[in-house]
């Protein structure tokens, strides 16, 4: 239960970061920091369940295209699973949204870096 915790807090530290360096992935519930902070968990948890769900078969699928690309394909594949966590936060009513794919490859991009580094930072516990 902890690991699964530390894991939340680590996908809502670097959607946070993404949406504070990128202006194209946006958080725009104005009211107060506890709402805003409420509606960041909770889309780290949609992004928690999309990256548990559907990345693994997506991966499966396009082992081909790892293989060719030499890896680089899990950028693309890293964007879609932010896409795809934009759209199911849409339905949700959770105001976070990503502008357009080269947005979410970047984002992407930060988020694994960032998601990463507070990994190793945080406690592993099981």
């Amino acid at each position: 239960m902890t690991n699964f915790v530390v894991k939340t807090l680590a996908n809502a530290g670097a959607l946070a970061v993404a949406i504070w360096l990128l202006s194209g992935i946006t958080l725009d519930d104005g009211s107060s920091l506890g709402r805003r902070t409420l509606t960041l968990i909770l889309v780290a948890l949609v992004f928690g369940l999309v990256n548990l769900i559907v990345k693994p078969v997506v991966k499966l699928l396009s082992i081909p295209l790892f293989i060719l690309t030499l890896g680089l394909f899990t950028l693309v594949v890293n964007a879609l699973m932010l896409l795809l966590t934009s759209w199911v936060a849409k339905q949700l009513e959770l105001s976070f949204h990503v502008d357009g794919f080269w947005t979410a490859v970047l984002g992407g991009l930060i988020i694994s870096v960032v998601s990463w580094a507070l990994n190793l930072a945080l406690p592993d516990k099981n």
